[in-house]
């Protein structure tokens, strides 16, 4: 468990600390969130606690990015994700869409393993895989993979998706019934009202899986559980929504930072908040959100100014 928070009697600030030990690392310049000074109170054996982040190169500010790329989202949800959509034409000239179970390889090529009774269905090799992922049941990204259906000959290749396959499922794949999807481009949507936006194949296959997709879901269903007072003054402190914040939900996390819901009498509201910096794995992640948690204090007891730029970009979910 992490976010474990001690209130002790003004002035005193909240202490955070992990349940996983581990050596801290030196304190972090921050990009984002920066405390104009320390906080006067902070004394004796009451220190801001430190920070540890796993951090990846930082592009310069005017380049930084808060949130991943279609593409990257687009490969997120191939890699957390085991049955789709296949679509193509029949043979007798409409449109039909089967369920399917895939697994991807390292540059996100999808590998179906189809039955005797489905691959004769189309007329050509021409198809779209339909994928979605549903976070924290209240959005569902999707992506659309349009390409060709080929069957895969060369007994190295087959060799491969056949491990590939049972490292997925656990079970060995029929290679007679192994066809790999060759990704012509793909669209890309946040949820099922959003717009789309085309991926090229190329864009596709040059990005890579956020590196928090195997833990995110974890992390914010604990968040949500264990810490939805932390979630709460998140909203309330980074970001400049104009309205009394009634209740919060997370719902993503990934390395640039996380997305929450903001209820309000008005309606339901998305907001991005990003990290300090971008995190590469789970640790980086928890301490990123220790050392949010601990400055949103500061700021919520008047004990520091709130001297970082505050999120103004909202999304409405959902209007009363």
């Amino acid at each position: 468990m992490f976010l474990t928070t001690t209130q002790f009697p003004s002035p005193h600030p909240k202490t955070i600390s992990f349940s996983t030990t581990f050596s801290p690392l030196p304190v972090t310049k921050r990009t984002h969130f920066r405390p104009s000074k320390k906080n006067p109170c902070l004394r004796s054996v009451f220190q801001a606690p430190r920070c540890s982040i796993s951090v990846a190169e930082i592009a310069p500010k005017e380049d930084l990015l808060t949130k991943p790329s279609p593409a990257e989202v687009s490969r997120t949800i191939m890699e957390l994700s085991s049955v789709g959509t296949l679509s193509t034409l029949a043979q007798d000239g409409w449109p039909l869409g089967i369920g399917v179970r895939f697994v991807v390889d390292e540059e996100g090529t999808p590998i179906l393993c189809l039955n005797a009774s489905n691959q004769q269905f189309s007329v050509d090799d021409r198809c779209s895989l339909h994928v979605q992922l549903e976070q924290c049941g209240t959005r569902t990204p999707q992506c659309t993979l349009q390409g060709n259906l080929n069957k895969a000959e060369d007994g190295l290749t087959l060799k491969r998706l056949r491990a590939l396959w049972a490292k997925k499922f656990g079970v060995e794949a029929d290679e007679d019934l192994l066809y790999p999807v060759a990704v012509q481009q793909v669209l890309q949507m946040d949820d099922y009202t959003e717009d789309g936006i085309w991926v090229t194949s190329s864009d596709y296959v040059n990005a890579s899986p956020d590196p928090l997709r195997n833990c995110a879901e974890n992390l914010v269903n604990e968040m949500n559980s264990k810490h939805l007072e932390d979630v709460h003054r998140f909203c309330n402190i980074y970001v400049d929504s104009g309205f009394k914040v009634e209740d919060a939900k997370m719902i993503w996390v990934d390395r640039f930072g996380f997305d929450v819901h903001l209820f309000s009498q008005n309606g339901v509201y998305e907001a991005r908040i990003p990290f300090p910096r971008e995190v590469t794995d789970e640790r980086g992640a928890k301490s990123s959100f220790n050392c949010m948690s601990q400055l949103a204090w500061e700021v919520d007891k008047s004990y520091t100014a709130p001297e970082f730029e505050k999120v103004k970009d909202l999304k409405v979910i959902r209007c009363s």
